[in-house]
């Protein structure tokens, strides 16, 4: 495993982030991740090297499942020798029915979800602390002076923004700075090598301010580890997928990832692994990890520990500036525009 400063911090972190969204969910009759499994996943990140997770205070069911499963799993290792991450800005449930002030980013709403989120981690501070998404209810200089609190008190080292659009980045960015407040230092967008001209903008502030950029679904819900199959070559959304896979039960699954220019994607993600003896899963990680205008550590969510050690291949994989580029040229036709649906 290789580790790189994150941004403009002066944290080091993995190659790869390891993410928890599905520790304790529940989809329909089936939960995705029991507390064992969750611990087994930790163990194996952590053995193959991975120090930086990726959690928020409403991943589990109920909320707060996550945070205390790895806190639980943190007890019988050194807290320091990992980075933290969670987030806040959604209702959270372990109040019962949420109330006016029980989301959202005003000052009341964070200071009360860190306290929760720091108590199921079993720790003093996180590492990192992210806005879940942009709540345009409340003014960013307010949200932003309560998160430099959480920074002076030692509660936060740094922050983050996930999801949110450009010009929203670049406002809260310019207000740190304007306040002499601590400012987004790390993003984590939807981006991956067939989602990218979407968020152009996005990244282009990002590397513009030094921004760390965590992209989460860094393999399009699965789209890009190669599992599914075109089915109609008429029909981009037509799709063959393995029983119990994500196509077969999430409905946003064909508008996100199915599109003409995402099997173009796909299939230069395909015809690189050949070459290099990897799956596509690697290379598409590794085509995130070597951005190279801004630092890129993408974020995992796998399943099994099988998985993990697929994900985890990525970082010994090494692709030629030919290779990269036409995995990103893939998204384009003959006349230079971008393949749509």
């Amino acid at each position: 495993m290789e580790y790189r400063t994150l941004g403009a911090t002066g944290t080091k972190v993995s190659d790869l982030c390891f993410g928890t969204w599905r520790f304790g969910k529940q989809t329909g009759d089936t939960l995705e991740t029991n507390e064992d499994e969750a611990h087994e996943l930790l163990d194996a990140a952590w053995d193959r090297g991975i120090n930086f997770i990726d959690t928020a205070n409403v991943y589990g069911d109920p909320n707060g499942t996550s945070e205390q499963w790895i806190g639980n799993w943190l007890e019988e290792y050194d807290r320091e020798d990992f980075v933290l991450a969670s987030k806040v800005y959604f209702p959270f449930d372990g109040r019962g029915e949420p109330g006016p002030n029980d989301s959202g980013l005003s000052r009341k709403h964070i200071r009360t979800q860190i306290e929760g989120t720091l108590d199921r981690l079993g720790t003093e501070y996180l590492d990192l602390y992210y806005i879940h998404r942009f709540d345009e209810e409340t003014s960013i200089t307010e949200t932003l002076d309560a998160l430099d609190t959480l920074v002076d008190k030692g509660k936060v080292n740094y922050l983050g923004a996930s999801t949110m659009a450009s010009w929203q980045l670049t406002k809260a960015l310019w207000k740190s700075e304007v306040h002499d407040l601590a400012r987004f230092d790390v993003t984590q967008p939807l981006f991956h090598a067939a989602y990218y001209e979407d968020v152009a903008e996005y990244l282009d502030v990002c590397a513009d301010q030094d921004v760390a950029v965590c992209p989460y679904s860094p393999l399009a819900g699965g789209f890009l580890t190669g599992k599914y199959e075109r089915a109609d070559p008429d029909d981009p959304t037509a799709v063959e997928a393995p029983d119990g896979s994500r196509a077969s039960f999430d409905d946003q699954f064909t508008d996100y990832y199915l599109s003409e220019r995402g099997w173009s994607i796909l299939d230069t993600v395909r015809e690189v692994a050949e070459e290099e003896s990897a799956t596509p899963a690697q290379v598409a990680l590794r085509w995130l990890i070597d951005q190279d205008r801004f630092t890129c550590v993408p974020i995992i969510g796998a399943r099994t520990t099988d998985q993990l050690e697929d994900n985890v291949g990525a970082v010994e994989l090494s692709l030629s500036d030919d290779q990269h580029d036409r995995i990103t040229e893939a998204r384009y036709d003959e006349d230079g525009a971008v393949i749509g649906h």
